[in-house]
């Protein structure tokens, strides 16, 4: 409650604020998604011109469980919110999972690597993207790379594990399965049988791939931008927002000219002093740990090189542009996130250097979540945050909730990238029409099918229809009515 309160963990219709950013994006897809008929695929929402729960950022995983207890559900609810304290109470219970994996146990270890997990700066500064909260996935991911090392029969979960991963977000299922992949690979280089392994991760990867094809994820593509989101090679140790370092540095590091956001990597002032101090106290576990883990390793090393991307920067410069990436890069433009598991693997390995020396762990734990305090003010603002309505909402909610049908002028793809007021004022208007959701001639999707094309001219040049309300800027005519800078014709 501290961090997110209840308004906006379980919302309703009627409030008087509104999220905003990709929060709002969010909430309208779920919104639509719970009052919407099922349909097949399960995930298209059909009063958003069919589009795919997924391209809407949606949580899947959360959305089908809630969709069926939608009639009991307060009316405008939505589980964005939901997901967040739901990642934030996962989030350390599944750092203690993946450190019993690797065989650490104890009160002491156990607290103090939750205790990390949850003042990972990757983790925290992800809260203006619900789905991506679900860094719990790729902890969970780690611990079933431990476990199934040893065991098998671990498989068993980690194939509808790997589906429900999906289900989170796209991004996430792919970290989850390079640690996966990790077993057979760590088998195979110990020189032990690896065969079970490598069908396990087959299987896996088939549930992932057949969900995919199951619910339509399938033939749908984005902006590309392979490199332009990367992770430069100094994120991991540039101290922006850290509490004890952040003031030798002013913004995010940079080579690429876009700002350095999705490459955002710091692993925080406690997770270094635990691993230097590993490095120092454990230093004849390391090259044996290695070398039993070979297979981890490499695919750590695998997923810092797609995160690195072809564009290799290093502070301010590109060191090295290997020029255009094979096409289905072109699918993981925001390539720096592919770093946060290197940074949770970096956090088990300490505690395992530590684990004769718990006391020392907790210390590092302690500092971790003191100099992570600015980014958890950051995440309170931001949840705690109540915009107003900038358009007339309380006059409009009737008219809304009237409507058989709803016409934004100017649809999504007429309004220009720059002008970012009209994109704003869109999706406004998108959220306050979902609290009694209509079918929408428009919406924000980071994907499609059928990019939609600007057809605004050709909707103007057609009468209304029957129960059709139209709203934008300039509406004028019979029918028609002015409400706070907004024509409203039906």
């Amino acid at each position: 409650m501290q961090l997110f309160g209840l308004d906006f963990i379980w919302p309703r219709a009627g409030l008087d604020w509104r999220p905003v950013g990709d929060a709002a994006q969010h909430a309208i897809a779920q919104r639509h998604f719970l009052a919407d008929a099922w349909r097949w695929p399960l995930l298209n929402v059909g009063t958003l011109q069919g589009v795919n729960l997924a391209f809407l950022d949606g949580i899947p995983a959360l959305a089908l469980p809630l969709k069926i207890l939608a009639p009991v559900l307060p009316e405008g609810f939505h589980g964005i919110g939901l997901f967040y304290a739901l990642a934030w109470v996962l989030q350390p219970v599944a750092a203690v999972w993946a450190l019993r994996g690797a065989g650490v146990r104890g009160l002491l270890p156990g607290i103090a690597v939750a205790v990390m997990a949850s003042a990972m700066p990757a983790f925290i500064m992800r809260y203006g993207h619900a789905a991506l909260c679900g860094h719990f996935v790729i902890l969970a991911a780690l611990g079933l790379y431990f476990r199934a090392l040893g065991d098998a029969r671990w498989w068993r979960l980690a194939v509808p594990f790997q589906a429900l991963a999906l289900l989170v977000h796209p991004y996430l299922a792919l970290m989850s399965l390079a640690l996966l992949a990790a077993v057979p690979l760590s088998l195979l280089l110990r020189g032990a049988p690896f065969m079970r392994a490598a069908l396990g991760v087959a299987a896996s990867a088939g549930a992932m791939l057949g969900t995919m094809a199951l619910l339509g994820y399938f033939g749908a593509s984005g902006d590309g931008g392979y490199g332009q989101y990367a992770l430069n090679l100094l994120s991991p140790i540039w101290p922006f927002r850290s509490a004890t370092l952040g003031w030798l540095v002013a913004r995010e590091v940079d080579a690429t000219g876009h700002g350095g956001w999705e490459g955002y990597n710091w692993l925080g002032l406690g997770l270094w002093a635990a691993l230097v101090a590993g490095a120092a106290l454990g230093r004849g576990f390391i090259a044996p740990g290695l070398r039993a883990h070979l297979g981890l390793v490499l695919a750590l090393l695998g997923l810092t090189a797609i995160a690195v991307s072809f564009r290799i920067g290093l502070g301010g410069v590109v060191l090295l542009d290997l020029g255009p990436a094979p096409g289905f890069l072109e699918q993981f433009r925001a390539s720096g996130r592919f770093f946060w598991p290197v940074g949770y693997a970096l956090m088990i390995g300490a505690a395992v250097l530590l684990q004769r020396r718990p006391v020392i762990f907790a210390a590092c734990a302690l500092l971790q979540f003191t100099d992570a305090a600015p980014m958890r003010q950051a995440l309170a603002a931001w949840a705690h945050e109540r915009a107003p309505w900038s358009i007339e909402a309380a006059a409009l909610r009737p008219m809304l909730r009237e409507a058989g049908q709803i016409t934004l002028i100017p649809s999504w793809p007429c309004i220009p990238p720059e002008d970012s007021a009209a994109r704003v004022l869109s999706l406004e208007i998108l959220l306050l029409a979902s609290e009694t959701p209509r079918p929408v001639n428009t919406m924000y999707a980071a994907r499609w099918r059928e990019p939609p094309r600007c057809t605004d001219a050709e909707t103007l040049a057609r009468p209304l229809a029957p129960g059709e309300l139209r709203i934008g800027s300039g509406l004028s005519g019979s029918g028609c009515v002015a409400l706070g800078g907004l024509g409203l014709c039906r």
